[in-house]
């Protein structure tokens, strides 16, 4: 039955600190202008992700997109997944160097292609033979993650006992991004995209772009997007684990809230989660001390960088 629209957007779940809070709460507001723009003409839930996590890959706040970490190797790796959860139909690139915007391609997979998923240099020859100008990966770096990535690689050398985890800590920024929503169809969908962790090994995968993990949407239960240390959720199948809470009865709240917790109880794992069903019924949880989110209904918008237990 045709219904009233729902737009929800992460930012990423870390320690953020004082000084970024205003970049992030305007990034995932103008996100969500973008998104609502197609709902509120009639547009379908899965336009709506596209545009919303576009605005955020083109946002140098966050990572996904230009402005993105660094890998070991000093480059821009791209992962990102798109899923609409009328069809169960799916596209997802990952560890791409040469494409602005991960999540349009993505987009073309589902669309184009019998295939689901294409990596590396086999999913920038799928963009280029469907029209997607490929940029050089220097266009993707920028000044900040330089000295980031420089400075961390000399902390690393003067402390060789460290182990990388401390790469995944909360107070290391996690500013993956995603969006799910509901259209006027009452179909769901539901996108996320990242650039990975900081000197992260060449070719690292992690959770952002695999179906189930990062991203998921099924009409029957919920659309998710995840962000947080990336090995942990895929330990999890955090995304489909939670929408298949929402499947057995459970709120989008109440299922958005317990997926953070069995992620710090199972595996130690933070991050946040955005869990939306075709009620129109959401949920924001995280279990960092701050998230960048926004959301919209017909009735009221907001964004925050808490959100507090239901």
């Amino acid at each position: 039955m045709p219904g009233n629209p729902v737009l929800v957007v992460h930012g990423g779940a870390w320690a953020m600190p004082d000084n970024a809070v205003d970049a992030h709460l305007h990034g995932v507001r103008n996100a969500l202008a973008a998104g609502w723009r197609v709902l509120e003409r009639g547009g379908a839930a899965l336009d709506a992700v596209e545009e919303a996590v576009v605005i955020m890959e083109d946002d140098e706040t966050f990572d996904a997109g230009r402005g993105s970490f660094l890998n070991r190797d000093g480059k821009v790796q791209l992962d990102a997944l798109i899923m609409d959860g009328a069809t169960l139909r799916a596209g997802g690139v990952g560890c791409v160097e040469r494409l602005r915007n991960p999540v349009r391609v993505a987009r073309k997979i589902l669309s184009e292609s019998p295939h689901v998923y294409f990596v590396g240099g086999g999913a920038e020859q799928f963009a280029a033979e469907h029209g997607v100008l490929l940029c050089e990966n220097n266009d993707l770096v920028i000044p900040r993650e330089m000295e980031r990535l420089r400075d961390y690689q000399r902390a690393a050398a003067n402390a060789p006992q460290k182990d990388g985890n401390d790469l995944f800590a909360p107070e290391i920024s996690h500013d993956t991004v995603g969006a799910v929503a509901l259209d006027r169809d009452g179909n769901i969908a539901a996108a996320t995209s990242t650039g990975g962790t900081l000197n992260k090994a060449p070719g690292r995968l992690g959770d952002s772009s695999l179906i189930g993990c990062g991203c998921y949407a099924d009409n029957l239960s919920a659309a998710v997007s995840t962000t947080g240390w990336g090995e942990p959720i895929m330990k999890l199948v955090l995304a489909k684990w939670t929408a298949d809470r929402v499947l057995a009865g459970n709120l989008p709240e109440w299922a958005a809230e317990e997926a953070m917790n069995n992620l710090q109880q199972r595996v130690n794992g933070h991050g946040g989660i955005i869990v939306l069903n075709a009620l129109g019924q959401f949920g924001i949880a995280h279990n960092t001390p701050r998230m960048a989110w926004a959301c919209k209904t017909v009735k009221k918008g907001e964004a925050g960088i808490e959100r507090g237990a239901p």
